[in-house]
Formats: structure tokens, sequence, C-alpha cells
């Protein structure tokens, strides 16, 4: 180490040992300090979903655009395809894009936003404007447009969310006999 020396900070004057300047060193340490247990853990969840989000650009730099606009255009495409299976197919089909819609629903309802006023406007702006990159407004930017808004997420995240998702329902209509392992 080039550097090691004690720190103390705070109004309890807590100590720190800091070792510095190490050659070839990739280590490094996050000290997180907050008025209680809750400011804390909650801090550290963010810091842990920071550096999540990186790893996944790192392994794959790919992005979606957010504020729900890859969950609407997959369902506009679901639901588009959902004319070409026959009979009971087609509920299942359709109930998957109907699914899909509720994480752009949820944003709008938790912006304070009218839900299902508010989906069906962007879905409409999508389709008619080829659109894929119309989202939720959550800012209250003034446009619909996650690219404009540099709204983003990593491509391999959404991906796992929908495959979890799609491997829970999975599980939930195997317990209920509702469907077999060879049926899928």
């Amino acid at each position: 180490a080039g550097l090691v020396r004690e720190k103390s900070f705070g109004t309890t004057k807590d100590r720190m040992l800091y070792i510095e300047h190490c050659a070839n060193s990739r280590a490094v340490t996050i000290f997180i300090r907050g008025g209680n247990k809750m400011m804390i853990e909650e801090t550290k969840r963010s810091i842990h979903d920071a550096l999540c989000v990186a790893r996944n650009l790192i392994r794959n730099n790919s992005i979606v655009y957010g504020g729900g606009s890859a969950e609407i255009s997959c369902s506009i495409a679901v639901e588009a395809a959902a004319d070409r299976y026959p009979g009971v197919e087609q509920y299942a089909v359709r109930s998957f894009a109907d699914a899909l819609d509720s994480v752009p629903m949820a944003l709008a309802e938790n912006s304070g936003l009218q839900p299902i006023e508010t989906l069906s406007a962007v879905k409409s702006q999508q389709i008619k404007e080829k659109n894929t990159c119309c989202g939720i407004d959550c800012n209250d930017a003034g446009t619909n447009d996650m690219r404009e808004q540099n709204v983003f997420e990593t491509l391999i995240g959404k991906q796992q969310q929908i495959l979890l998702a799609t491997q829970v329902v999975k599980m939930i209509l195997k317990i209920d006999d509702v469907i077999s392992p060879s049926d899928y």
C-alpha cells in the first residue's frame, strides 16, 4: 500500500482505516451511513440495483427504452399475433398481451395519471406513429418519447423480467393442474 491512515468522522467520532495507492488493486469499498437502519437498508438496496445495471451493461450493452414503452410494443405485437391462433389458445395469447400492459399501467398509476386513459393514449400513439419508443411520461416532461427523455433499461434486465414472470405463471398453472408439463 502506498498510504495507510486512520480517519475520524461524524459526531460520534467513528474511525475508519484507509488503505490507498495499492498497485493493481481492483477492490472498492462503499461506506454507507444514515440516520436510521431503514435509510441505510434502502441505500444499500439502491446501490445494489445500480451495480446490477452496470454489470448488465458490461455483459451486453443493448438497451430498450423505458417508461413501459417496451412492454407496450410487445403487447401490440403479441395482440397482433393472437389472430393466428385458433380457438381457446387465442385467449391465452391475448391474456399474455394484457399482462404486458400491467407494467405501463402501474407506472401511470404510480405517477398520478389516469392509468387506463394514459395507457390507451400511449398505445394508440405507438401504433399511429409507428414509434416503439413511446411510453408513460412519468417525469411530466411533456413528451411520451422515451428516447427524447433518455429513459432506458438494459435489454438483459427486460428479458429476465419477462422470462421470470412467464416461469411463475407456468408454475402456478402446473400447481393448479391447468396444464401438464408436456403441454409446453
